[in-house]
């Protein structure tokens, strides 16, 4: 049976961004052991995100959903995408060389997260419009492993990556002191299309190193690991899950992130 939002326990996190303003947002967490930050798409968080949530919560993971905008348990891409409009303090949607001040918030989050839990650092997934915030956070020391499903942002610039250019070079530093991370996209997905995956090709898989792990799954589609999700063995998108799965227990569990199990 899928956990709902009742089987979560409610707190509230504030932190400042690089504009000086304060954000706060609701934090849900479930489930014990290794950290894993599940950052809502722009449907909103509904049962196929707590579906997700469930399979790291099975494998002994913790669960943390940030509510960052949007009615809990409901999908909306409309009234979403035009609450997102409304939020110019947080997200700038169009914004090509750098990236959201939402992602200064992420960041801390994560932080707060690794230090309470006494933990070596957590694990990211960002998914849609949040896809590419996953890629900005794998910068930060706090974050061991990070999943950057879908990734659509900004909006309107495919070849664009919605990060400056310090934080590329984070972002490769954090890489290159952790492991390569893992993209995932369909490959007839309008929003997150093949100039996108070139793009983060071009820019990251740089030196003769592959610091990003690009997966295309065929046919339409867009949400990998939820709405487009089928769990049935050997489908691709459940190939896909696994790998997440395997990738997070290895640096959140295994060497790098040994500490998580004491």
């Amino acid at each position: 049976m899928t956990r709902t939002i009742s089987n979560y326990h409610k707190t509230s996190f504030s932190a400042e961004t690089r504009y000086k303003h304060v954000i706060e947002h609701d934090v849900y967490q479930a489930g014990e052991g290794p950290p894993v930050v599940i950052i809502q798409e722009l449907p909103g968080i509904g049962s196929q995100t707590f579906a997700l949530a469930d399979e790291f919560i099975d494998q002994g993971f913790s669960v943390y959903l940030p509510h960052l905008f949007g009615p809990i348990g409901e999908l909306n891409v409309a009234g979403n995408m035009a609450r997102v409009f409304c939020m110019r303090r947080e997200f700038h949607l169009f914004a090509k060389n750098h990236s959201s001040p939402i992602v200064d918030w992420l960041k801390a989050l994560c932080q707060h997260i690794r230090d309470s839990s006494g933990v070596p650092g957590v694990g990211v997934i960002g998914m849609c419009l949040t896809g590419n915030f996953a890629l900005s956070l794998i910068g930060d020391d706090s974050v061991l492993a990070a999943v950057s499903s879908q990734p659509s942002m900004p909006f309107m610039a495919q070849s664009s990556l919605h990060m400056s250019d310090e934080e590329i070079a984070e972002v490769k530093s954090g890489i290159d002191k952790t492991a390569p991370i893992k993209a995932y996209r369909f490959a007839k997905d309008w929003m997150s299309t093949a100039e996108k995956f070139a793009s983060i090709d071009a820019t990251f898989n740089t030196d003769g190193k592959q610091r990003v792990e690009l997966h295309t799954i065929p046919g339409p589609g867009h949400a990998v690991l939820t709405v487009d999700f089928v769990n049935t063995a050997g489908h691709p998108t459940r190939q896909a899950l696994d790998e997440v799965l395997s990738y997070f227990r290895q640096q959140l569990v295994g060497p790098i992130g040994e500490a998580t199990t004491q």
